[in-house]
């Protein structure tokens, strides 16, 4: 396996980002993290997506750590300032899951509160099914667990197709694109820092083809045995998806139907988002999830 790592200076002098960093070692690979606050008791862990990094919650890191909780917020294998695998073969589903059950278990990450978007998601979902003892909570916005038992919406399939095969990838422009606020050329720029050339890009070009949407997806069985853990799983899950995401419009329902622990939450409708709604409106989620947790 052929492995890089971006430049410590394309990191340099980012818009609104002040976290320390941190590493640990996972596989033989650098994963970063950032971790802030001192609420060893209450742990917030927050999970990442495609194309983004860390950096995406960077509005809602503060207001979680000035609540008085620890936010722990990883970038994944191929993202960030993470080691990126250079061939596309590298990943897979099943090592993403891998690779951040090892993260969690390398910090004993305990009492968790689990904000989950995006690939975040499908991810964080199969750590909780697999490990339901380590989180006390979940909040899930613009996300899900497929299967590939029912068919991906055609804006799904095309961008599958986009971010494998389009001569021009440019990360801050997908970012852009999934967002409804006018991002300023130096978030731009920040979303664009993990990747200096098309080389560091496998990870997030191969991602969404990664996602189940056949039936006999490699990932399809194990999904749908955490769906069987998910449906019985009584802990408190709030959704709190966005009003504009074309691509998981509606999912909250599904969630709600279909996870016992979602019944008798204060679900919301984050409005005047799109897809990536910790840009659009990270401070009305980090907010309410403070309240959730507060609340007895």
């Amino acid at each position: 396996m052929e492995v890089i790592r971006t430049p410590e200076e394309r990191f340099a002098n980012l818009s609104d980002y002040p976290f320390q960093p941190n590493y640990l070692e996972i596989d033989g690979l650098r994963m970063h993290y950032v971790d802030e606050g001192q609420g060893q008791d209450e742990i917030v862990l927050m999970l990442h997506g495609e194309p983004s990094w860390s950096y995406l919650y960077r509005k809602m890191i503060p207001i979680i750590v000035q609540a008085g909780y620890r936010a722990v917020v990883p970038d994944l294998i191929g993202f960030g300032k993470s080691d990126k695998p250079t061939a596309q073969s590298d990943y897979s589903y099943q090592q993403h899951v891998d690779w951040m059950k090892a993260f969690v278990h390398a910090l004993d990450l305990k009492n968790i509160t689990l904000v989950i978007q995006d690939w975040g998601g499908l991810i964080g979902l199969r750590l909780l099914t697999e490990e339901p003892e380590r989180f006390k909570r979940i909040t899930a916005s613009n996300t899900g667990l497929p299967t590939g038992d029912f068919p991906a919406n055609e804006a799904f399939l095309k961008w599958q197709t986009f971010s494998r095969t389009s001569p021009k990838f440019d990360i801050g422009r997908v970012i852009q694109g999934g967002t409804l606020t006018q991002l300023g050329e130096e978030v731009i720029a920040a979303y664009n820092a993990p990747f200096p050339d098309d080389r560091y890009k496998a990870g997030a070009r191969i991602f969404p083809s990664l996602v189940p949407t056949k039936p006999d997806d490699p990932a399809a069985p194990a999904n749908r045995q955490a769906w069987s853990v998910l449906g019985q799983l009584d802990k408190p899950f709030l959704t709190a998806f966005s009003d504009s995401d074309p691509i998981t419009k509606g999912g909250e329902r599904i969630l709600q139907k279909l996870i016992k622990g979602t019944q008798d939450q204060d679900h919301i409708t984050i409005e005047g988002a799109g897809h990536f709604v910790q840009e659009d409106k990270g401070e009305v989620w980090a907010q309410k999830i403070v309240t959730w947790m507060q609340t007895p």
